[in-house]
């Protein structure tokens, strides 16, 4: 087993959203995308065939998406969000001024608020990596891919609650 798999916080709500989509896409999913591929295998000449090369790049995306979630799910630290000490961790809600702006976001995986309105920064992007561990009031900065330096002051750290 690799030790550098990323553990994921996920409510029990997202685990179960994401289990449920897991299942669907490893079961139904995989038999009716190879009814398509078998329909369309059957008209005949696959090089000029459109709909067989549509039904197996859609395949290949649900294979994908099926690595990912059991990747994901095996990863998963399930339960409530962890309660806010004013540390900036995995699963919290950050408003932080960001390059003169302030922003409000949840630093964890972008499953887990999939019916929020809520920007959503991994902890392995590069101002999640900056600000992890960070305290309210405390400042650093982080480089974007063109190499810009952008500072982050980090104002308020709370407990994520689902919106």
């Amino acid at each position: 087993m690799s030790t550098d798999a990323q553990v994921t916080f996920l409510t029990q709500d997202a685990y179960d959203r994401l289990a449920n989509e897991l299942e669907h896409l490893s079961t139904t999913g995989r038999e009716e995308i190879a009814k398509r591929i078998e329909i369309a295998r059957e008209e005949g000449d696959l090089k000029e065939n459109g709909g067989y090369h549509a039904a197996k790049d859609e395949q290949g995306k649900q294979e994908a998406r099926i690595r990912t979630l059991q990747a994901l799910l095996k990863n998963a630290k399930v339960g409530e969000a962890p309660e806010s000490t004013g540390v900036v961790e995995s699963g919290t809600v950050v408003t932080a001024i960001i390059a003169g702006g302030e922003e409000k976001f949840l630093l964890g995986n972008r499953e887990i608020a999939a019916d929020s309105e809520l920007d959503v920064y991994s902890e392995a992007s590069p101002l999640g990596a900056a600000i992890l561990g960070l305290k309210e009031g405390d400042s650093g900065s982080y480089t974007t891919p063109n190499g810009k330096q952008i500072s982050v002051e980090i104002v308020k750290v709370e407990t994520y609650s689902g919106q």
